[in-house]
């Protein structure tokens, strides 16, 4: 399994970034996928995760209505497009792919924060 991420960089407050995060070495429309991110101030932060066919989405309460995720199953790759970025949203970012895949889920999918592999991290900088 190898998750690479990409699109991270240095963007002024109230700037955008789009990250991505290419996926190989297993069924990728078979497992949801997150964003987490981590910065020595707050720690390990988790920011959104995806279900397996993009259907459900979820966000970490200050990122709702300025991030958005989503994923190409073609192209196994998930997105994370991050609008009206702030100061505090400096951290390094990862992408890590679910423990449980779709066929866990009797239902609906919902975000458990259990994660098997996680990307090498790509560092998002807001600053003037």
């Amino acid at each position: 399994v190898q998750l690479v991420e990409s699109g991270g960089g240095l963007v002024q407050p109230g700037g955008s970034l789009r990250l991505s995060c290419a996926a190989s070495g297993f069924t990728f429309d078979d497992y949801g996928m997150s964003w987490v991110r981590h910065s020595p101030g707050k720690g390990l932060e988790w920011v959104s995760a995806i279900s397996w066919n993009g259907g459900s989405t979820y966000y970490a309460e200050s990122m709702k209505g300025r991030f958005t995720i989503s994923r190409d199953n073609a192209k196994n790759t998930v997105y994370l497009q991050m609008n009206s970025l702030k100061p505090e949203d400096t951290a390094v970012y990862y992408c890590a792919k679910d423990r449980a895949p779709s066929t866990y889920y009797s239902g609906s999918y919902y975000p458990r924060g259990e994660y098997d592999y996680w990307g090498q991290g790509t560092q998002v900088t807001v600053s003037s």
